[in-house]
């Protein structure tokens, strides 16, 4: 479970992230939510086929896209709900090693950068191959 202090510096670290992201990408998220969350919802975890009683799985996740991508909207899609961002704390924060390392405020930074444009993909239609073929995988 993170503490007070570890929230506050990773939404300072998301904030950052947000602001460096080229202009086209920042209208982008006055449009789609970025909502950072320490892990998925169990609701989030049944939606993606996975058991919320799977703590490893649950602490594993870095980030969701919810919705209709950008390439998939239409006036008869218009009853859809709209596009959001998770990014997940515990999981990116695991994954770039911790707060605890040197430097690691540079290095959960980057995972938060790596997720966050992962899940822009998403919301443009791209999919995890096309993804992973940028480096954002």
């Amino acid at each position: 479970m993170l503490s007070n202090r570890e929230r506050q510096r990773f939404d300072s670290l998301l904030e950052e992230a947000i602001e460096q992201l080229p202009p086209a990408l920042r209208d982008l998220i006055d449009e789609v939510p970025v909502v950072a969350l320490d892990r998925p919802t169990d609701a989030m975890l049944r939606d993606l086929g996975i058991d919320p009683a799977d703590e490893e799985e649950a602490t594993s996740l870095c980030g969701l896209h919810s919705g209709v991508s950008n390439t998939e909207r239409s006036v008869e899609r218009s009853g859809d709900l709209p596009s959001d961002i998770h990014l997940f704390r515990e999981g990116i924060i695991s994954l770039a090693g911790g707060f605890d390392q040197p430097e690691a405020d540079d290095v959960v930074y980057e995972e938060i950068m790596i997720t966050l444009l992962h899940e822009i993909g998403h919301e443009f239609g791209l999919d995890e191959d096309d993804l992973e073929r940028l480096g954002y995988a």
